[in-house]
């Protein structure tokens, strides 16, 4: 019998097998028992990028760099918010994710494909600084959605007491997934038959 929590069998969004920053930002979400943190500390900030191949298994995860990753998280919430509505961020949003993409820069290589490749340049994070690395690539990752072509598809879902984000297939879609589209369209039944 599988004793995963149940949060945790949350069906992603779509987006998030594109982006990282979604998932970042759906760490923290609300069930009907209430709030949910995936990140809650440090064990299970590590384990989160472990699982996204962002951190090597043995790194360790200390308490201040696990504070980083929560204010990236915070950060690339604000900033998704501020894309949607059109605004402008609070400036702490854009300096933690500065300072997140400052926190390893990557490095350029030469790399070379054999045998029919040849030669080709890549950045590489700063892999003396693993956390610092994994930080940079979910800024870095931030700031592709919110400059690229998806981010116009970017919106939070409409669901009441559903905070997450994803990437709209279709100008019309409001909801994350069926299951936050069926709960509305239940509560809309419901209070239509309740007037009546």
């Amino acid at each position: 019998m599988d004793e995963t929590p149940y949060h945790l069998h949350q069906p992603a969004v779509p987006g998030e097998e594109q982006y990282r920053s979604l998932a970042l930002v759906n760490t923290r979400f609300t069930l009907s028992h209430g709030p949910v943190d995936l990140l809650e500390d440090a064990d299970a900030a590590r384990l989160w990028l472990v699982r996204r191949e962002l951190l090597p298994d043995r790194t360790a995860l200390a308490g201040r760099q696990h504070g980083r990753l929560l204010a990236l998280r915070e950060s690339a919430r604000a900033l998704f918010a501020a894309r949607a509505a059109a605004g402008a961020p609070p400036p702490t949003a854009l300096d933690a994710l500065n300072a997140a993409l400052a926190a390893a820069p990557p490095t350029p290589h030469l790399l070379w494909d054999t045998p029919a490749g040849g030669p080709r340049r890549a950045d590489r994070p700063d892999h003396g600084n693993p956390v610092g690395a994994a930080l940079s690539l979910l800024a870095e990752d931030t700031a592709d959605l919110l400059t690229g072509p998806e981010a116009e598809q970017l919106a939070e879902c409409a669901a009441q007491g559903c905070d997450r984000w994803f990437l709209r297939s279709h100008a019309a879609r409001r909801w994350c997934c069926t299951k936050c589209g069926n709960r509305v369209r239940a509560a809309r039944a419901y209070a239509a038959r309740k007037t009546r």
